[in-house]
């Protein structure tokens, strides 16, 4: 068989505990301030959303026609560079009656862009849309149309604005327009014809 070789082990030294290591007392100590404060946590009364009495699973049965249309100061840029008329352009992609709502964040949005979208601007301040008055403080649009339609899911947003657009996907039951090859295009609304 042999004789087994031993190999020789280097600078063998005797182990010492670490300042962290949990069998401390100081560090038990600390460990159980840590797991009341957690348990503290776990005591919190989480409230889930009151879910709309207009929703049937994600069937939104409070739009109807005429609708209430949300615009965006994206969506009137778009619509004025592919030179559409909101009104009737809504109404063809909608086959219904359309009320365009514009609210004071998208106006005050619209009124610091400058003399770029004086044309935008313009056709916002006609006096067939309605306007919506804003109660909160700044200016911000997107903030404020997502808080609307979270309170009361009766409107269309119109938007062609990438992260808006996310921002409602997430909300059931509000359909999205937008400008597209020319046209306006629906997402998310049920009864919308197939095109």
């Amino acid at each position: 068989m042999g004789v087994q070789k031993k190999t020789r082990k280097f600078a063998q030294v005797k182990r010492i505990i670490g300042q962290r290591d949990a069998r401390l007392k100081k560090n038990q100590d600390k460990g159980e301030v840590g797991g009341k404060k957690k348990a503290k946590g776990d005591d919190i009364v989480r409230e889930i959303p009151q879910v709309s009495s207009a929703l049937f699973f994600q069937y939104n049965t409070a739009l109807v026609p005429p609708y209430s249309v949300l615009i965006d100061t994206n969506f009137l840029s778009h619509t004025v560079q592919r030179k559409l008329e909101i009104l009737p352009t809504m109404m063809d992609c909608l086959y219904a009656k359309c009320i365009p709502i514009i609210t004071d964040c998208v106006m005050a949005e619209l009124e610091k862009l400058g003399t770029k979208y004086r044309i935008a601007l313009r056709i916002a301040r006609d006096e067939r849309w309605e306007r919506l008055p804003c109660d909160h403080k700044g200016v911000y649009a997107d903030d404020c149309i997502v808080d609307r339609v979270m309170k009361h899911k009766i409107y269309i947003v119109a938007t062609n604005d990438r992260d808006l657009k996310r921002r409602i996907r997430k909300i059931p039951g509000v359909p999205i327009m937008s400008v597209a090859r020319g046209k306006y295009v629906i997402e998310r609304l049920p009864d919308a014809p197939e095109k």
